[in-house]
């Protein structure tokens, strides 16, 4: 399924083809994962101050615990399933105009769920966090530095209140 946003916000934020794949897990349906995707991706553009240029693609996979595990295996070396996984197209700087091709970001139904069962959060706004995450991760934040594990951290909480969704970190 594929989807073209603009962003609510108005013609002047950059319009982003996302491409979604329900792969496997027991995730919501699909229109439901697409909103989602759509509102988490306007909300990170919108905090990161992004406007105009071409349109980007980002393809969204939701997918189960046993591939991701086998995704972060293979390329991060670590023989676990873990939340999100986010795989550039292109090396990307925090504030470099984005490429045409932004690149992946691949979620866990099974940690997913379990994780906003243990932290008593709906699961919609995981997944939205989630999303959001892993889009700045293709924007070229990271977080293995504490000053940027803060900087990334701050923009995660701006894009969610954006969404009327509650401070993760709290």
């Amino acid at each position: 399924m594929t989807t073209t946003t603009q962003g609510r916000a108005g013609a002047q934020a950059p319009a982003f083809q996302i491409d979604i794949l329900v792969e496997a897990g027991d995730w919501p349906p699909e229109a439901t994962l697409r909103d989602l995707a759509d509102r988490a991706v306007e909300a990170a553009v919108a905090e990161l101050g992004l406007s105009g240029g071409e349109p980007t693609e980002l393809s969204i996979v939701f997918s189960d615990d046993p591939h991701v595990r086998a995704l972060n295996a293979a390329w991060r070396g670590k023989d676990k399933p873990t939340n999100v996984l986010s795989f550039p197209a292109f090396a990307v700087k925090p504030g470099d105009k984005l490429p045409p091709m932004l690149g992946d970001i691949v979620l866990a139904a099974e940690t997913v769920s379990r994780e906003a069962a243990l932290e008593g959060k709906p699961l919609a706004h995981h997944i939205t966090h989630l999303l959001v995450h892993g889009f700045l991760h293709l924007a070229g934040h990271d977080h293995d530095a504490e000053d940027e594990a803060e900087a990334m951290e701050l923009l995660e909480r701006r894009a969610l209140a954006r969404l009327a969704i509650p401070d993760p970190y709290a």
